[in-house]
């Protein structure tokens, strides 16, 4: 696995075309890229049509599904390619052990002929792609025609696969309800624009030796990805976000003395619906995803899922959801002015904000219950409800 320090699907393809590196050595490169490519096996992509634009995917579903029917995004990184994090990842081992379904979406290529997922990278002004809209049409798609549980589906991925988790869990939060980047990072423009969305769980492995996307972040856009924080900066805020009051760190078992390398464990508790917000770093860790490549202690994919399955755990042992949701009433819905919000007396109402599909909060005052909507235009609306037994999400239709 050595040989994936050269064909790593990750934004490395977009600093090996950028140096200033020889024939011979691109050649090398692209004989390491031919090796890997026919000594994997191939999986069959499906054709999905969005915009326009005829899209592929692998799905995998093992024989049992546990009781929960969860559905796990695992994406590619820069210049690599959906079959080839299905075999480094090794997540269909990890979803016949713990039964959930997995898909590989594909990511298009940009006018270079590199395959990306467009996060809004400087060097992609021009791309118009839209990804999240991709992304959240395949997973309707998946869970209408497999019987997958939309309220457990997760995204994780590697590099620009885990900076495309980043974006999601900012302006997909509702279709997707946990999220695991490996390597990645949020760029600026995108974390300027989350503060508005509902906090989902998060969790970030990272080398402390990562040097294409640094763990000390890039606010200057040296590097030419686009200005992003730091990772740790990028854990707090979304600690801050999910409301996280308890903080536990460990060092995790160096089981591979060999690898150079040990995990640093963080994880920030209690947060709001239970949410977490876990951050390993890997000290000596570079660009890698552990046990693939670089760092042998822990597998990224089976440390993805079990994060998902925590996240699974502690919405089952929510107390009385499914009370909370019966003693909060929001009428008429669909509704052509005014939202009425009628809880019991015993429930306390904290917040209540009403967002549009792409996550802006509108800023929209409630007046003793009551919202009105009667200057939005028609569509679909999300409205949270933060109440002192937790937070729910209700749907709403403007006429």
């Amino acid at each position: 696995m050595k040989l994936m320090t050269f064909t790593q699907e990750n934004k490395s393809a977009h600093k090996i075309k950028h140096s200033k590196i020889n024939q011979k050595y691109k050649l090398i490169i692209l004989v390491f890229v031919l090796f890997y490519s026919y000594n994997k096996a191939q999986a069959q992509y499906i054709e999905f049509e969005h915009d326009g634009i005829d899209r592929q995917y692998i799905y995998y579903e093992p024989v049992d599904l546990n009781e929960q029917m969860p559905l796990v995004i695992v994406m590619h990184g820069f210049g690599g390619d959906a079959n080839d994090i299905r075999n480094y990842s090794e997540m269909n081992q990890f979803a016949n052990q713990y039964g959930f379904a997995v898909c590989y979406p594909r990511g298009t290529t940009d006018s270079e002929g590199y395959r990306f997922w467009n996060v809004g990278y400087a060097f992609h002004q021009n791309e118009t792609i839209d990804d999240v809209g991709f992304l959240t049409e395949l997973v309707g798609y998946l869970q209408l025609t497999h019987g997958l549980n939309p309220d457990y589906t997760f995204a994780t991925g590697m590099s620009n696969g885990g900076d495309m988790c980043y974006m999601l869990a900012c302006q997909a939060y509702d279709t997707f309800k946990a999220v695991a980047p490996v390597a990645g990072m949020i760029l600026q423009d995108i974390l300027d624009e989350c503060d508005n969305s509902p906090p989902i769980p998060l969790f970030e492995i990272h080398g402390s030796q990562d040097s294409v996307t640094p763990i000390s972040g890039d606010p200057n856009n040296n590097d030419g990805w686009g200005a992003y924080p730091s990772i740790p900066f990028t854990i707090d805020y979304f600690s801050e976000k999910n409301e996280c009051t308890l903080m536990v760190t460990e060092t995790l078992p160096n089981t591979d003395t060999s690898d150079g390398s040990y995990v640093l464990s963080e994880k920030h508790l209690n947060g709001i619906n239970n949410n977490e917000v876990w951050f390993y770093k890997v000290v000596g860790g570079g660009h890698d995803w552990p046990g693939a490549w670089g760092n042998m202690d822990i597998n990224a994919g089976e440390e993805a899922w079990l994060f998902f399955q925590n996240h699974i755990d502690n919405t089952l042992s929510l107390p009385n959801f499914k009370d909370l949701e019966n003693t909060i009433r929001v009428f008429p819905n669909p509704t052509s002015n005014v939202i009425n919000i009628e809880t019991n007396n015993r429930l306390e109402l904290f917040e209540v904000i009403l967002y549009n599909t792409l996550g802006v909060n509108l800023n929209l005052k409630s007046t003793d219950g009551f919202l009105d909507v009667t200057h939005l235009n028609t569509g679909i609306y999300l409205l949270s409800i933060k109440t002192s037994k937790g937070t729910i999400t209700k749907q709403i239709v403007k006429n």
